[in-house]
């Protein structure tokens, strides 16, 4: 053994103080390398706890560095703002992102000292077509294209490689392009003076070429077409229409550096009343929500068509600390653990003229090298699983970059973090040790401090442990809940196509054609299948009243074979009647409610007026509640009658009969060739009913998978520490076990010996557990309307899972302990 400061002491270094502090410290390491050499098992179980959790704390500190950085990278992000229609009569939360269109000149008008308004329409997806090169047909999702005007590439930033941002979207019928979309229509190709096509409407010039957005940008367009051109390329609501709002028709603003939010909302008070309606305007508001919170506001999306709350940002945070201080508490716990092997170290040190702040720099400096190791470690697993986190997150994998001076920066801070979390207090506690006493060998684990304080970090972290695992269980139990819930209609073996602008005599065409097929059981066009998360919102008036009804009602226009293909139910009345325009109206039973009827007989032959000037329609049945939205809204009021010019979708109810996987690619194939037949100058497109309802819970399912990975790398790391503790007290126990097994004691007795107080341990961290989780998983579900219970049996289930991998953990140690040789324990010194 080393005895670092009795040299310290004794050296006569001739190069004065600063080579005596540089002897000292490579000293410390040195003699701190020896000793966590010689205690390989404790060197193990620490660094391996530490650099998981370290790993944890890097990777979610990149994610929530990449949600935080949401549009930052614009210049006047601050002072930039989308407006909000709050709607307080419709359905859900009410707040639409759309704005009616004659809004974007009124407020230039009535707001001259704005400094930028500016509109971006978003096309929900569409096909471009490129004329000089063949395979020319692209069809783009939503958030790709859009109409800008030049004051959009004022108000945001863009990287500009070829074109002026003053002109570029200046005259009609011009589009600007992100160089990945240049590249994939034109290849390497100058793309300016090129034409592309959009839904076989018109035609657009490329007169500019920016770099790609960034992927934290909430504005992801691609294709930005020249606003001049959307009055003849056709838009969804009249140009001095203030009734009707489309959610693809947003209007940004920068507002001056004197003038707050809340200002410029009291100023949109009278703006709403003077152009809108009275009856309209009293349940109209216009809300400012800024740039930089348009990603964490689920109520309202976005373009990019990802959402993450800050609620969920923080718990990422809060998860990642006490990961890290779970794996802290370890390093305390085998420490104070192994504190009888090292006294008789201390005392000697002590005698031979070391101080105690000597000890404590020797203590730490043991920690460093421990955290140092975990540091390379964790490094090392963090970038090899970055790209399973970036899809489990839905993160752009090259967003999160490790070699990155802010990461690296965060990584030193952590280490030392680290270092003085898991090594202050053992270094205070081993440095305090009386040599007296730790020479003739009188300190003792049992009944100490030390047990109480290692008692109560195993307590904290199953705590930890089991707040998660509780999570986990609710989180699962209501994914669950969302995959078997009763939507009020069949979604199994359901194929949905999108369906294209057509003429005269195509949709009658395919649906003849498809009907055909010997797998298709039926065919039904609409607007959308019945769960959606983009509807026809409409307000509307009831029998003879002279002003519209408090609530608006979601437009479902459908032909007659709807209700038979989406399997929905009609409980009175009939089905209208097949008709191109609306001629006949079905209810849902939260219409008959919001009517304050009992009995859905009582709306039969009543009327329904949608819009001022149009006439009045008769109501023949009434169906039984279906999801109009997905499960995070409640059913709505909702109208189902026919409209053939608003059918966007064609839903294809497929036999279940056998077939399998290779039956069922043919008849989509067969599918695709009749769709191309009709429509040859757009592209097919499908997707699977359940599939699509899926995809409204994506946030939800991240959590949940999140929850479980950081739920069970906190067990784990829990039960490295306890095994590395259950380890030094059986070696500390050694002479009573064998005493005991002389006396008659079993292995089992042995094992109930030392299992019995961790047991109890894990009960008091699920007592502890068990309040908090319940509290925040009640948060969590208080946004949904259709939600699971959080039962009692949840929590016996975290806590017999909890127990159970205690018992496992503990019983190695033990059953090792109590099978070695009593004649051999009994001589062990």
């Amino acid at each position: 053994m080393v005895f670092v400061d009795a040299k310290i002491a004794d050296a006569q270094e001739p190069q004065g103080i600063a080579a005596l502090h540089k002897h000292m410290l490579k000293n410390y390491f040195t003699t701190a390398l020896r000793t966590l050499k010689r205690n390989w098992n404790y060197t193990v179980i620490n660094v391996v706890g530490l650099t998981f959790g370290l790993a944890c704390c890097l990777v979610l500190f990149l994610a929530i560095r990449y949600e935080l950085s949401y549009d930052r990278h614009h210049a006047n992000a601050d002072r930039t703002y989308r407006i909000i229609t709050y709607n307080r009569n419709s359905g859900g939360d009410g707040r639409n992102t759309g704005i009616s269109l004659p809004a974007l000149a009124a407020l230039r008008n009535d707001f001259p000292e704005l400094p930028q308004v500016t509109m971006a329409y978003e096309l929900y997806g569409g096909l471009v077509r490129v004329r000089d090169r063949k395979a020319s047909k692209f069809q783009e999702e939503s958030g790709v294209i859009a109409f800008v005007e030049p004051d959009y590439f004022r108000l945001f930033d863009y990287k500009w490689t070829s074109g002026n941002p003053k002109t570029a979207v200046t005259n009609p019928q011009t589009a600007v392009l992100s160089e990945q979309m240049a590249r994939k229509y034109f290849g390497e190709v100058n793309p300016l003076g090129k034409t592309i096509r959009i839904e076989n409407k018109m035609d657009f010039v490329v007169t500019g070429v920016v770099q790609n957005p960034p992927t934290t940008s909430s504005l992801p367009f691609e294709v930005m077409l020249s606003f001049a051109s959307l009055k003849q390329y056709g838009a969804n609501g009249d140009w001095d229409d203030w009734g009707s709002d489309y959610s693809g028709a947003q209007i940004y603003m920068a507002l001056p550096a004197n003038v707050t939010s809340a200002q410029m909302e009291r100023k949109l008070v009278p703006f709403v009343q003077k152009y809108i309606r009275p009856e309209d305007a009293k349940n109209r508001q216009y809300e400012l929500q800024p740039l930089t919170n348009i990603h964490f506001d689920t109520r309202t999306g976005n373009s990019a068509n990802r959402t993450v709350s800050k609620q969920m940002i923080w718990a990422m945070a809060l998860i990642g600390l006490f990961i890290l201080v779970t794996a802290c508490v370890n390093f305390i716990n085998l420490a104070t653990a192994q504190a009888i092997r090292r006294a008789k170290e201390v005392g000697v040190r002590k005698v031979l003229g070391s101080s105690r702040a000597q000890l404590v720099r020797q203590f730490l400096s043991e920690t460093g090298l421990l955290t140092g190791i975990a540091i390379v470690l964790a490094f090392v697993v963090a970038n090899s699983s970055l790209p399973y986190v970036s899809q489990l997150l839905d993160i752009n994998p090259r967003s999160l970059v490790l070699l990155d001076p802010v990461v690296i920066g965060f990584l030193l801070g952590l280490a030392l973090l680290t270092t003085v979390l898991a090594g202050f207090y053992p270094a205070l506690v081993l440095s305090g040790y009386q040599p007296v006493l730790a020479l003739r060998g009188n300190i003792r684990m049992t009944g100490s401090n030390q047990l109480t304080l290692r008692r109560g970090l195993i307590v904290f972290q199953f705590a930890i442990s089991q707040m998660l695992v509780i999570g986990t269980i609710i989180a699962y139990s209501q994914m669950q809940y969302f995959r078997s819930a009763d939507l009020g209609y069949d979604k199994e073996a359901v194929l949905t196509v999108n369906i294209p602008d057509r003429k005269p005599g195509q949709l009658e065409t395919l649906k003849a054609n498809l009907a055909a097929l010997p797998k298709v059981k039926s065919l039904s066009y609409g607007i959308s299948v019945p769960s959606s998360d983009g509807n026809w919102w409409s307000g509307f008036r009831y029998e003879n009243a002279d002003k519209d009804a408090d609530f608006s009602i979601v437009m479902r226009f459908a032909d007659t074979a709807y209700i038979n293909t989406y399997g929905l139910k009609l409980i009175a009345g009939r089905l209208y009647q097949q008709s191109d325009t609306t001629r006949e109206m079905v209810v849902n039973e939260s219409f008959v409610k919001k009517m304050g009827l009992r009995d859905p007989n009582q709306v039969l032959g009543k009327h329904i007026q949608i819009g001022m000037n149009s006439p009045k329609k008769q109501i023949v049945g009434v169906v039984r509640d279906f999801n109009t939205f997905s499960l995070h809204q409640e059913t709505n009021p909702c109208v189902l009658t026919t409209r053939r010019d608003a059918y966007h979708s064609l839903g294809i109810k497929l036999s279940t009969q056998q077939g399998g996987t290779e039956a069922l690619r043919q008849l989509i194939g067969e599918v695709e060739r009749n769709w191309n037949a009709t429509f040859p100058d757009f592209v097919f497109k499908y997707e699977f009913l359940d599939k699509t309802l899926d995809n409204f819970y994506r946030s939800e399912e991240r959590m949940y998978a999140l929850f479980r990975l950081l739920a069970g790398i906190a067990i784990f790391i829990g039960c490295l520490g306890l095994y590395g503790v259950v380890a030094f007290m059986a070696e500390a126990r050694t002479k009573e076990v064998g005493i005991r097994k002389v006396l008659g004691a079993s292995v089992g007795n042995i094992v109930s010996l030392f299992s019995a107080d961790f047991v109890k341990l894990v009960f008091i961290a699920l007592l502890i557990a068990s309040p908090i989780a319940w509290y925040v998983m009640s948060q969590w579900l208080a946004d949904f309307p259709y939600k699971v219970d959080i039962a009692w049996w949840m929590f016996a289930l975290a806590g017999v899972l909890a127990t159970g991998i205690a018992l496992l953990t503990v019983s190695f140690q033990s059953v090792k302990a109590a099978l070695v040789n009593p004649v051999k324990s009994l001589k062990s010194e």
